[in-house]
């Protein structure tokens, strides 16, 4: 039984984790607090060479890693300083299980469960189609939240991407997301949205959830348990109402 809920800062992400903390210790019969960026609290010397060998170098090929010399450098920097971190999609299995052995033992117990909030992209190997995916979540101990995966990792209408190639030919850059909002029809998330802290609250539910229950998703979009693969699905599971479906209404609380 998770008696524990413990959520790290993502200091350089637009996410609220005191927010978040809050709304959950509505919801769950367990305590809840707030930590410091997970990538400090728990350093470990080797944790720079964990992110090099977790790096992905091709979205079609299943192997990762580089650990030279300047790879590992440029992963100790952005330890140190995570606004110089950018660009990089690491594999997330790897980088849970480098965060697991961080974590000191006494903490790795099913009881608590750690929830780092990251500002990394992170993915899994689609088996099914011989790609890296990007994610937002990869469930586990410590159960991982990427802040850049909730606005790449599910689908976009189709004029986004159209829009954002028509803005990168003709000026050589990305479109602003105002741009985006005012050009393109129907409703997602981009980078920096002030939606995000609420969005993210049912994402880290979810990582109490599958601990708790073995229950990795709920199958109704109408719920935050539910994994969303699209945008639209993303909006109407996070940020509308109700907030759960029949089912885990009763477990979590039919408010917000």
């Amino acid at each position: 039984m998770v008696e524990q809920i413990v959520i790290y800062r993502a200091p350089t992400a637009e996410a609220d984790t005191e927010a978040i903390a809050d709304w959950l210790e509505a919801h769950v019969d367990a305590s809840v607090s707030v930590r410091d960026r997970f990538l400090d609290v728990h350093r470990t010397d080797d944790l720079a060479e964990r992110f090099a060998e977790a790096r992905v170098q091709s979205p079609h090929e299943f192997s990762t890693g580089n650990t030279m010399l300047g790879t590992v450098r440029y992963e100790e920097r952005a330890l140190d300083d995570p606004e110089r971190e950018g660009g990089v999609l690491y594999d997330g299995i790897g980088i849970q299980r480098a965060l697991n052995e961080a974590l000191p033992a006494a903490e790795r117990e099913l009881d608590a469960v750690h929830v780092p909030v990251l500002d990394r992209a992170i993915g899994t190997w689609g088996e099914h189609d011989g790609r890296w995916h990007k994610r937002v979540s990869v469930l586990g101990q410590p159960a991982l939240i990427s802040v850049p995966g909730l606005y790449e990792a599910p689908a976009k209408p189709e004029a986004y991407y159209e829009e954002q190639q028509r803005h990168a030919l003709l000026s050589g850059d990305t479109p602003p997301r105002e741009v985006l909002e005012n050009q393109v029809e129907g409703e997602f998330l981009v980078a920096d949205d002030p939606r995000t802290t609420d969005a993210l609250k049912g994402y880290v539910l979810q990582a109490v959830h599958y601990l708790e229950t073995g229950e990795p998703f709920c199958e109704r979009n109408s719920c935050r348990l539910f994994n969303a693969h699209y945008h639209e699905e993303l909006i109407e599971a996070q940020l509308r109402e109700p907030a759960f479906c029949a089912e885990h209404a009763a477990m979590y609380g039919a408010s917000t």
